[in-house]
């Protein structure tokens, strides 16, 4: 079965996150909060790094719930910093209390992070038909709408790029190429 490029056939955890998540629309707030932190501490490094730590930022950080995360104090922080599970950068960590901050927030202003993110993309998610990995852009008119908002509201690590592939992890758009065999499933399900 054909696949993406950029799913290494050699990594059964990698194969396992192109074939069963990458792509398939997400709305559940505590999973695209955890989303949106994974993406953001991505920001740099390779995402095969991030997908081996993932088991670790879940028990680091509370299985991603957002309220629980934003009362994180400074020692908790700092018993962060000493975690090899996760990335241990400061602005990384720090980013992630106050994005699950500015989650609540945007759960009390809008009622759900998931009817906020969707609105980006008129609550449908955008199928695209890109044929090869160099026509997929890095980021989009629509991400960087996101990123310019999501910043606005207090959070961070949220520029375009790492927003619009938070939209490609999470469903906002398919950008499986369309030999890949998920492009059909996800564009069906839809």
């Amino acid at each position: 079965m054909k696949r993406c490029e950029w799913a290494p056939l050699d990594s059964p955890l990698y194969l396992a996150y192109h074939d069963e998540e990458w792509g398939v629309p997400v709305h559940d707030d505590s999973r695209l909060y955890e989303m949106l932190v994974l993406e953001g501490a991505q920001a740099g490094l390779s995402w095969s790094t991030i997908l081996n730590k993932r088991e670790g930022y879940r028990r680091a950080f509370s299985g991603f719930d957002p309220g629980k995360v934003a009362r994180f104090d400074s020692r908790r922080i700092e018993g962060l910093l000493g975690d090899p599970s996760i990335v241990r950068n400061r602005l990384k960590i720090l980013s992630a209390v106050s994005n699950a901050q500015a989650v609540l927030r945007v759960q009390e202003e809008d009622g759900s992070l998931d009817s906020y993110l969707w609105s980006f993309v008129g609550e449908t998610p955008k199928v695209n038909r890109f044929r090869s990995l160099g026509d997929i852009p890095g980021e989009t008119a629509e991400s960087a709408a996101m990123s310019k908002d999501l910043k606005r509201r207090g959070f961070r690590f949220v520029g375009p790029t790492v927003c619009y592939a938070f939209m490609q992890a999470c469903g906002l758009v398919n950008d499986h190429v369309t030999s890949c065999f998920r492009w059909a499933e996800i564009a069906r399900a839809r």
